[in-house]
Formats: C-alpha cells, sequence, structure tokens
C-alpha cells in the first residue's frame, strides 16, 4: 500500500447519480504541498480512466507519479504556491470504493452488483472529499481525458466553487467512434471464459480479455504517425513469427511493444472496475445538465478556462475541444484554447511534457 495514499470515509449513504447508494464509501488520495491559512489555493486533479492518485513523487513515496514533470516544487503547477488534491475515481481500484471493494451492507465484493457509475458520482466524490478537507473554493480544477469530463460534471453539479479550469484532450461526452471502441473492450472481457459472469478469482482472471482490450485501447492512445516514426517495420530481433515456424507469432516491434504494455496492464487493473469506469466514460453527456451541450457549458461558472487539444488525437478529435471553448466563452468568462500538432495523440499530456510545462505553468502563473 502506499504511504502516501490518504482515506476519506464518507458516512453515511452516498447517493448515486442514476439511483442506488454507497454505503460509507472511500475516496483516496495523494496531496502535494500546503494549503494556505486562508484555504484558497487548492488545485483538485481528476485522473483519466487507469491511473491511481499517484499523480506524483514525494517524500512519503518517492517513486515517480503519472504527471512527475508537472506537479512539483518550481514546476507547471508549483507545489511552493498551491496545494494539489489527486483523487482516485470512484469506482477504479486503487484505494477508492469500486466493483472489487467489499460492499459493507453484505460483507461480500460488489463485483457487478455495484450501482451504475456515473463521472458525475466522480465528481461528487472529489466534492466531498474537497468539503471534509475543510476547503470551500478551488483555485482550479484539471482533468485529462476522463478526468476531464469529471472536471466538467464537478463544475456541473457545483457551479461557482472553482476560479479555474483546465481540461486537455477531452470532450463534452464521448463521440459514437469512442463508444464502439470501449463496447468491444468491455466485450473482450466478459467473452474471456474465466470472467463468469463477473465472479472471476484472484488466481484465473480474464488475462486474456483484459489484454485485448489494453492492446486496442493502446492503439487508439497515440497516433498511426507516431507509430510509423518511431517503430516503422522494424522486426523483433527474436522474433520467433513465420521464418521460424510460428505463422502468427510476434515479428514486428509494434507488436512486442503492444504485448508489453498489455502484460503490465493485466497485473495492476481490476477487470470489473475496468467495465465500470469505461461505460462511465461512455454516459456522460454535458446536456443532460441543461437540455444542449451548449446550455449546459453555460452552467459553468470558472472565471478561467484553458482547453487543450491535439490534431492526432482521434479518441476525442480537435473539434471536441474547440467546442468547449466556443461553449465555455463569454458571459465575462476567459477562455484560452490551445491547438497542438503533437504526434503522440491522445497520450499527448502524459509525454509531450515539451508542449504541455509551458502551457500549464502559464494558466497558473
Amino acid at each position: 500500500m502506499a504511504k502516501a495514499r490518504r482515506y476519506f470515509v464518507y458516512e453515511g449513504e452516498f447517493p448515486m447519480y442514476r439511483g442506488g447508494t454507497l454505503l460509507r464509501p472511500t475516496i483516496a488520495y495523494e496531496t502535494w504541498g500546503e494549503l494556505n491559512d486562508a484555504r484558497t489555493n487548492a488545485v483538485l486533479i481528476f485522473t483519466g480512466m487507469s491511473p491511481s492518485a499517484h499523480a506524483a513523487s514525494s517524500a512519503l513515496d518517492p517513486s515517480p507519479g503519472w504527471w512527475e514533470e508537472i506537479i512539483g516544487p518550481g514546476r507547471p503547477i508549483d507545489t511552493h504556491r498551491y496545494f494539489v488534491i489527486c483523487v482516485n475515481s470512484l469506482g477504479s481500484c486503487f484505494g477508492s470504493t469500486g466493483p472489487a471493494s467489499i460492499d459493507p451492507r453484505t460483507g461480500e465484493l460488489y463485483r457487478l452488483n455495484f450501482p451504475v457509475l456515473s463521472l458525475e458520482d466522480v465528481a461528487r466524490g472529489g466534492y466531498e472529499l474537497v468539503r471534509h478537507l475543510g476547503i470551500e473554493r478551488l483555485k482550479a480544477v484539471v482533468g485529462p481525458s476522463m478526468g476531464g469530463m469529471s472536471a466538467l460534471a464537478f463544475e456541473l453539479q457545483f457551479p461557482g466553487m472553482s476560479e479555474g479550469l483546465l481540461l486537455m484532450s477531452t470532450g463534452s461526452r464521448s463521440l459514437p467512434f469512442s463508444i464502439a471502441l470501449r463496447s468491444l473492450q468491455r466485450e473482450m472481457i466478459m467473452r474471456d471464459p474465466n470472467f463468469k459472469g463477473g465472479n472471476y478469482t484472484p488466481d484465473a482472471l480474464p488475462l486474456t480479455g483484459m489484454r485485448l482490450a489494453r492492446k486496442l485501447g493502446m492503439i487508439t492512445y497515440r497516433s498511426a504517425e507516431e507509430w510509423r516514426i518511431r517503430f516503422g517495420r522494424e522486426r523483433i530481433a527474436t522474433a520467433v513469427g513465420p521464418m521460424n515456424g510460428d505463422s502468427f507469432g510476434p515479428v514486428f516491434e509494434i507488436e512486442s511493444y503492444l504485448e508489453h504494455h498489455a502484460n503490465k496492464f493485466t497485473g495492476q487493473f481490476d477487470p470489473n472496475c475496468y467495465l465500470y469506469l469505461s461505460r462511465a466514460s461512455d454516459l456522460f453527456d454535458v446536456a443532460d445538465h441543461g437540455g444542449t451541450v451548449m446550455e449546459g457549458l453555460k452552467r459553468i461558472q470558472a472565471r478561467r478556462s484553458m482547453i487543450i487539444g491535439v490534431k492526432t488525437d482521434f479518441l476525442f478529435p480537435i473539434d471536441q475541444q474547440r467546442e468547449l471553448a466556443e461553449g465555455l466563452s463569454g458571459r465575462g468568462r476567459q477562455v484560452e484554447f490551445v491547438e497542438l500538432s503533437s504526434l503522440q495523440g491522445h497520450d499527448s499530456f502524459l509525454v509531450d511534457m515539451d508542449n504541455y510545462r509551458p502551457l500549464i505553468a502559464r494558466f497558473f502563473a
């Protein structure tokens, strides 16, 4: 268990956005920096679908975080100035209550008896944590990818609580292409013989389904142009494909890359949690909070917003970030829309630090 991870237990019944309740759910989180006396320097970060709350290293946990180059002393989100909170999504498997947790009402794992999860629930988990910490107003809410939709859900449900909003590679809703991809990923997991209706055991996980789902995900997270430049048609030195008697074994470096990331992921993430967070991403729609996307975005009261999009992102195409910028503009709100040409596609916010560091620093300047 990570030493830096902290836990907030919501006392009583937590109301779920689409019905049902959770009894005394836990929200896992990590923090960096110090809260000032006025409690006005807090920054709340929502993550993408698969990361934990460990966004950056600390004295308690020196291992690198998933946003190591962004959060810390003198970094774009400067922990000398800000009290930074990263929350593990409700429904995840890194300390927060989710399908892999024990239901206190039954003493058994929730599994597929977990209520329908929405990103509005993820946002409410962040809200309840912030209030628990004695914070009434945030300097900013930050979210990349699914975390961007969670940040939007936060702003829609708790308007006026945050001064700033920073969104990256996200949208007001998932488009049919993204929904189709995630639907196929879920089917890969559920059709694995070891899935057993969600009642798999630790010694017989649906690993094949998880590996395939992760491979498909990795293909969508980067751009075809990056694959061409990075791997070309380079072959594995120790390939066991057609030239070595295995007609369909891996031959190319890109195949080895996908295999490596698939195997790494299956040892970290719970399959049922993956299904719930994936479906929650599909279900989210700003229009549910106003009748149309534009009317929903009018509800958001953050005074300053920065929206960053990437031309090579086909999971959340650049038009979706442009739509957010247009919908958040006007009525005295300052909005900056940045369109990047990063090669790394959807994952650019994790790897293209040369472009992202100055932008995020400017937003927090």
